[in-house]
């Protein structure tokens, strides 16, 4: 017979164990939704602070669509456009390397006009003609990736920015010139900054000026490009015609600025003097100077005529000493060179001193002392980037210092 008693107990049993089931069931799905909810919160939260400045983030991830914008045709690689693997081979002759140079040619798209580019020189004079009539002018270059300019860079337009808040800076450059470059950019646009990257049209830099039959002889395949890769001689000759063309102070990405520019006028700095304070070699990292003159002039001159792509500083900081070197005995017009103070307090075989935490009271005292003179004499600290982009800059060094109390947005990624 069936014994009712037990098999009421196993139904109870059953039902209960179905009742703990569907709890458990239904906990982990309010769990779950609750978690995607916390996640979308989280997400958003974070992509507002992505907001700000944070060119860590792989801009890569973006669409190509999206990176290309509405006024722009023919642009969308630009942003992640990289010179660094189109280096001339080694150890070849020099025809190997032009036959090189010619098989790549189409690759170095910096060279030609397009119809966008052909728009420089209509965005540059409405920039500033309209926003930026009585502002000081500044240059920079960049012919890297976007990705690439890091919190070093955007340090550099910061530091401007706080010693000449009434500036206006444009920035050369193809691969800015877009989406993920306006991003960069945004948190200084977002608090009255006045900036702009535009892609530089070559062409029309170089129209009137020495420098256009270099452009032509390299482009025909008369000219050898050289061993040293093109885009850092580019970006010599760049900052010489965009000055000639229009005037004002170019300065490389590589400086806290720590002082207002508008007293300078037609000023290069000097980077090395001898015992008697007489200047050795001069460099071409910061430069300051009226549309068209002589000197800029000169510079485009040399940099046509000598040419030197395998020997490294030949067409920047040796060819700027070089002509203000018979500039100086031969010439009437007016340019000052100003002492090493001035831009390059620390030269590079140095600089990875100013990123150490000083040890001791003494050397505590020596910082406080170094800072006093920058702060005083020096228009801007180059940190030589190519020897110092990977060195630490350690809490309580002379670049910590200067970083804090020269940026703006103040990211503490300065630090890394």
């Amino acid at each position: 017979m069936l014994d009712y008693g037990r098999l009421c107990g196993v139904k109870l049993h059953i039902f209960c164990f179905a009742v703990i089931f569907f709890i458990v069931i239904f906990s982990v799905s309010f769990i779950f939704n609750l978690s995607l909810h916390s996640v979308a919160f989280e997400t958003e939260r974070n992509l507002q602070v992505l907001d700000t400045y944070e060119p860590r983030q792989p801009l890569k991830a973006i669409s190509r669509t999206e990176l290309l914008p509405a006024t722009e045709e023919g642009n969308t690689e630009a942003y992640r456009e990289d010179h660094g693997h189109l280096v001339s081979p080694l150890n070849v002759s020099a025809e190997e390397r032009i036959a090189w140079f010619k098989k790549n040619l189409s690759e170095f798209k910096i060279l030609y006009s397009t119809r966008f580019t052909r728009q420089f020189d209509a965005r540059v004079r409405e920039f500033f003609g309209h926003k930026c009539r009585v502002r000081i002018r500044f240059f920079m270059t960049w012919i890297s990736p976007a990705w690439s300019f890091e919190h070093r860079e955007f340090l550099a337009m910061e530091s401007l920015f706080k010693a000449n808040p009434h500036g206006c800076l444009v920035i050369l450059s193809r691969t800015l010139d877009s989406v993920a470059g306006n991003r960069i950019l945004k948190p200084l646009l977002n608090l009255g900054f006045k900036a702009m990257a535009v892609s530089p049209d070559l062409p029309f830099l170089l129209e009137n000026t020495p420098a256009k039959s270099w452009l032509d002889d390299l482009k025909s395949g008369n000219k050898d490009p050289g061993e040293i890769p093109l885009a850092q001689n580019l970006s010599n000759l760049i900052r010489l015609a965009v000055l000639y063309k229009y005037g004002g102070v170019y300065m490389d990405t590589d400086f806290i600025v720590l002082k207002d520019f508008s007293g300078l006028r037609n000023s290069i700095g000097a980077q090395s003097t001898d015992e008697s304070g007489n200047w050795t070699r001069l460099n071409n990292a910061a430069l300051v100077f009226d549309r068209k003159h002589p000197l800029l002039y000169m510079f485009l001159e040399e940099f046509a005529s000598t040419f030197n792509g395998n020997r490294w500083g030949h067409n920047g900081p040796y060819l700027v000493s070089r002509v203000v070197k018979r500039a100086a005995t031969t010439q009437k017009f007016k340019f000052t060179v100003l002492p090493p103070m001035a831009f390059y307090p620390v030269s590079w075989t140095k600089i990875a001193g100013f990123f150490s935490r000083p040890p001791d009271r003494k050397l505590s005292n020596w910082v406080e002392a170094k800072l006093h003179q920058l702060n005083r004499a020096t228009y801007g600290v180059h940190l030589w980037n190519s020897h110092s982009s990977r060195v630490e800059i350690e809490e309580g060094s002379m670049v910590d210092r200067l970083i804090w109390e020269h940026c703006i947005i103040c990211n503490p990624m300065y630090r890394s």
